[in-house]
């Protein structure tokens, strides 16, 4: 065995559930290597590039990966697939060769919900003449960390549906003047970690809007099945009832986006939900594999402090993250379901990740007092088994702030650094909720998952507008630039949300919101005509 080093940033707790026997070392494992390249452009650059730029100019470079490639075959490992565009490399091998190279001290280990799983605990190591070249190594520990930002399943109450108050497409695009045109020419991307798309669903769904059936691809990322209705009823009660709770938000980020741009193409990436899966997927769409989207819509995340995340995963989300920005892609995504807390007890405020990537546009949550906008916020400002529920927001305590967010936000915790501030913007999540189908039933559904389709949508029409189209960019720097008229373009094409609070009950303390820009609504929710005169001005 070669010398070896630690490799920084991949340093992991024990999981959170009992380690039940060792992996078989004969075991084949698929892993994802990520490789050191040149610094990204930052993300208020005025003009996208192409991928051949990207990979020309900031990918991975050829002598990178062909050291890599040999070392690692020179420990029995094969390398499947390799991308200078995303830095990355996928490395096959078995269980035994992968200890040797990376030493991970694997183990399989019994958690009542995700069931038995492959994981570690400490830190990863390289061969040491592969240091610096090599930033991160997924795929080795399967613990989850992609969980949806969404109100407890089934906690709304079927009487919504058949009173008729859920909003419909319709009254959605009226209340937020959504531009002319339905996105024909445009794609938006949909990341999920779990469930499956019932196209069965969406047709009813359509059928009822008066809206035709677009186009939807189904797509597995590295052989991550795309489970069918019958495939998920054939399951064992706990993992069919887990998967069904997963494609009530799947049909939801789906419908939302058909009902409001029926005209854009749909690409719905599934993919495992640990590190790996988030790393794999952002690199299908950085690829534009199968074909290039204007907005990815990613209504999942945990807090960016959560001790599930190694620092090493964040960095190589937020990298493509930044990638993505750098090709003009609007990476949606929701701020979370439980206010200022973010599901942790630890006595200190949270923001969700990766909405608090400085390369994110980050989607808070809404609700309706008759025809206005206030601030999500539901009893006990965090979701219970019996509802509840408040949008996610606050300031960053691992990302500094941008220099493009020129706003002051001080943290409620106390000698924190000036964070990147979350959300961006908003959109209804709660009460009166959408109009939605699951299994041929009507269920209506919200939450900052649902919030977020609507921004990926909103962004297809603004670039395919028929009268004045924009031309995309990352959008969240141009929110905080000021516009034609000398305000910021948040400020000139939203309607600011004044009204409300995240206060969750396990914090007891939260951000508010106020006249223009705040940390629980962001800009506020959109006037889409408004933002289209002010973006393509």
């Amino acid at each position: 065995m070669s010398d070896q080093v630690p490799l920084p940033g991949s340093r992991r707790p024990a999981p959170p559930a009992p380690r039940v026997r060792d992996v078989d070392p004969e075991e084949r494992l698929d892993v994802t290597v990520t490789l050191r390249g040149p610094e990204l452009p930052a993300a208020s650059a005025a003009e996208p590039l192409t991928r051949e730029q990207l990979e020309r100019e900031h990918g991975a470079d050829a002598d990178t990966i062909a050291r890599v490639t040999e070392a690692l075959g020179r420990l029995g490992l094969t390398v499947t697939a390799s991308s200078a565009l995303t830095r990355s490399l996928h490395v096959s091998g078995t269980a035994a060769q992968l200890e040797a190279a990376f030493r991970p001290g694997l183990g399989i280990y019994s958690h009542p919900e995700q069931g038995e799983f492959r994981g570690r605990e400490g830190q990863l190591h390289v061969p040491a003449e592969l240091e610096g070249l090599i930033t991160g190594v997924f795929g080795l520990d399967q613990r989850r960390v992609a969980h949806r930002r969404r109100p407890g399943a089934g906690v709304l109450p079927q009487a919504l549906a058949a009173a008729g108050h859920a909003l419909t497409p319709a009254q959605l695009a009226s209340h937020y003047s959504f531009p002319a045109g339905d996105g024909s020419g445009q794609t938006v991307a949909i990341a999920e970690f779990g469930g499956g798309y019932f196209a069965q669903d969406l047709q009813a769904f359509c059928a009822r809007q008066g809206t035709p059936v677009p186009k939807v691809s189904a797509v597995g990322v590295n052989g991550t099945p795309v489970l069918t209705l019958a495939q998920i009823q054939q399951l064992p009660q706990q993992q069919r009832q887990q998967q069904l709770d997963d494609s009530v938000e799947v049909n939801m980020d789906v419908q939302i986006v058909a009902g409001l741009a029926p005209g854009a193409e749909q690409i719905v990436y599934f993919s495992s939900f640990d590190e790996q899966g988030w790393v794999d997927l952002l690199g299908e769409v950085i690829a534009g594999r199968p074909a290039p989207a204007v907005a990815l819509s990613v209504s999942w995340g945990l807090a960016e402090d959560a001790p599930d995340w190694s620092a090493a995963a964040r960095s190589a989300i937020d990298e493509r993250l930044q990638a993505a920005a750098a090709l003009g892609i609007t990476v949606c995504v929701a701020a979370g379901d439980d206010g200022s807390a973010d599901q942790l007890s630890d006595g200190r405020a949270h923001v969700d990740f990766p909405a608090s990537s400085p390369h994110a546009l980050a989607v808070g949550g809404t609700m309706l007092t008759g025809a206005t906008d206030v601030v999500w916020w539901e009893s006990p400002g965090e979701r219970t088994g019996s509802g509840g529920g408040a949008t996610g927001g606050g300031v960053s305590v691992v990302f500094p702030r941008p220099s493009w967010q020129d706003v002051r936000i001080a943290s409620l915790n106390p000698g924190a650094i000036d964070g990147r501030v979350i959300p961006d913007v908003a959109a209804l999540a709660g009460p009166p909720f959408y109009d939605l189908i699951f299994i041929g039933q009507e269920q209506p559904n919200g939450g900052t998952s649902a919030a977020t389709p609507l921004w990926a949508a909103l962004i297809a029409l603004l670039a395919g507008s028929p009268e004045r189209p924009w031309k995309p960019q990352f959008m969240a720097p141009l929110l905080y630039a000021a516009g034609s008229s000398g305000s910021p373009a948040g400020m000139t094409g939203c309607t600011d949300v004044t009204s409300g609070n995240n206060t969750s009950s396990t914090l007891r303390r939260g951000y508010t919101a106020g006249p223009g820009f705040d940390a629980v609504s962001g800009w506020g929710v959109p006037n889409g005509t408004a933002l289209l005169q002010t973006l393509s001005a």
